[in-house]
């Protein structure tokens, strides 16, 4: 009998959009409910969703509103004119009262228990940030949050935040005090989670936190060549070759076999697939060192092989 190939299964449904608010400049939240009014799928902070907003546009977008309402989903999505269309489509297309297809949810960015945390958020970084405050300060955690943005107006929950938690929240707008001062913020034994632009995530890495989590929205520059390689799908029985101009995850498409995909470029995780035999080259931006170093999945929307051959769990 030969092993099923279909993918993981996850929820997948039409949502009403209940409601449509600005909330910064640039930045509108949608209230996403059941059109049955049923319950949403269970989730944890820092959990996203995809949201299907045309056959060829698919964008992931982190939850922000209360893990414990199961009745709605919120999301907050920044319009950018120099996007690739999904950010337009929401602010422009999208109405109160309609539908949208979506996905999920799915975590990549899980908050780990602790004593002790800093969040670090950037612009519509923010978004994933509040629900792990809401969990943390409800179980009495210590934590501290440093949040930076273009100005006052256009970030995002800045004031409520700051009005519920006061100085436990640092807000710095770009145009009045200048870019961020990480030194004075990072200190040890703290989780840190953080959630931006490449620029920021990148100034925060090189200061090596000791125990550091991130989420990118855009691929973070992998360097390295690029060649031909086999991957034999073990489920299937199938042996394919990948040309060096051709991802693993459209090579395992054109032979038939279904897999779960969404971004393709490495940021969202769900192609994740399990590596039986070989070594992964490694060109997401979803995996922690950790990870990487177990070599026993890829995201096989970005990443190759660093040998001649992949076993892949498909």
């Amino acid at each position: 009998m030969t092993a099923s190939t279909e993918p993981r299964a996850e929820a997948e449904l039409d949502v009403l959009v209940e409601r449509k608010e600005v909330v910064a400049d640039g930045v509108v939240r949608l209230t996403l409910r059941h059109p049955r009014g049923g319950p949403l799928p269970a989730w944890e902070p820092g959990a996203h969703v995809d949201l299907v907003l045309g056959p060829d546009l698919v964008r992931q977008y982190s939850l922000c509103g209360d893990p414990a309402d199961r009745s709605a989903f919120q999301v907050a999505v920044l319009r950018e004119p120099s996007g690739r269309g999904g950010s337009q489509h929401v602010h422009s297309a999208l109405v109160e009262g309609g539908t949208v297809r979506l996905r999920g949810p799915r975590n990549r960015f899980p908050l780990v228990a602790a004593e002790r945390y800093l969040f670090i958020a950037g612009g519509i970084g923010i978004t994933p940030i509040v629900p792990m405050i809401r969990a943390v300060a409800a179980r009495g955690a210590s934590w501290r949050l440093l949040y930076g943005g273009r100005t006052r107006s256009s970030m995002a929950f800045a004031g409520e935040l700051h009005d519920r938690y006061g100085d436990r929240v640092v807000v710095r707008p770009q145009d009045e005090t200048g870019l961020l001062d990480l030194d004075a913020f990072l200190v040890a034994d703290a989780e840190v989670y953080c959630c931006g632009p490449e620029s920021l995530l990148a100034a925060v890495e090189q200061r090596h936190p000791a125990r550091l989590h991130v989420e990118r929205f855009t691929p973070k520059a992998v360097e390295g060549g690029r060649r031909s390689f086999e991957v034999e799908l073990a489920r299937s029985g199938r042996t394919l070759v990948v040309p060096e101009d051709e991802s693993i995850l459209h090579a395992v498409e054109q032979a038939g076999i279904a897999v779960l995909s969404s971004c393709r470029e490495g940021t969202c995780g769900t192609c994740e697939t399990g590596v039986l035999a070989g070594v992964p080259d490694h060109r997401d931006s979803v995996l922690d060192d950790g990870e990487r170093a177990a070599c026993d999945v890829m995201m096989i929307c970005v990443s190759r092989s660093r040998g001649s051959r992949l076993v892949l769990d498909l």
